[in-house]
């Protein structure tokens, strides 16, 4: 089976990075995607989808430094839906995807062609010292759902 989601989007706002009483760091933005059709009148639409995009530690920190509101931005992760409790105590459920490698694209200002660089992710490209895993601390679902926000809109 597989669960991997790739984007190439630009960022909503700037990421918001908070640490847990672990010590780990976790990062929440979001990233926007653009389709483009033609209606039956023979109009351009877009459509813009917004995903909500999750980093956990070093990259939750790499992401605090490197990415700012409207930046173009290559993320890779896996799709993920967690359920909560609103203050009514009505269970509620987001979806979003946990990123596990995300990968800045500027655009290319010297070479004259107005093109993109070409900095997409190695295998080993986020992997953290020691090589401990890049998924969440067991204990962080339950910290982390104390800072739900009051609405799932990303901005």
């Amino acid at each position: 089976m597989l669960n991997r989601v790739t984007l190439i989007g630009n960022l909503g706002k700037d990421p918001e990075v908070r640490h847990l009483e672990s010590g780990s760091a976790v990062g929440k933005f979001s990233v926007a995607t653009n389709e483009s059709y033609k209606d039956k009148a023979g109009e351009w639409q877009t459509n813009t989808e917004w995903h909500n995009i999750v980093c956990w530690r070093n990259l939750a920190e790499r992401a605090e430094r490197s990415l700012k509101k409207g930046s173009l931005v290559y993320v890779e992760g896996k799709l993920t839906t967690r359920k909560w409790q609103d203050k009514e105590g009505n269970d509620k459920y987001t979806t979003e995807v946990v990123a596990n490698t995300f990968r800045l694209l500027e655009k290319r200002e010297d070479n004259g062609s107005g093109g993109y660089s070409n900095n997409f992710p190695s295998s080993n490209d986020e992997l953290p010292s020691g090589g401990e895993s890049m998924a969440p601390p067991k204990t962080a679902a339950k910290d982390f759902s104390a800072v739900q926000e009051e609405d799932d809109l990303p901005f």
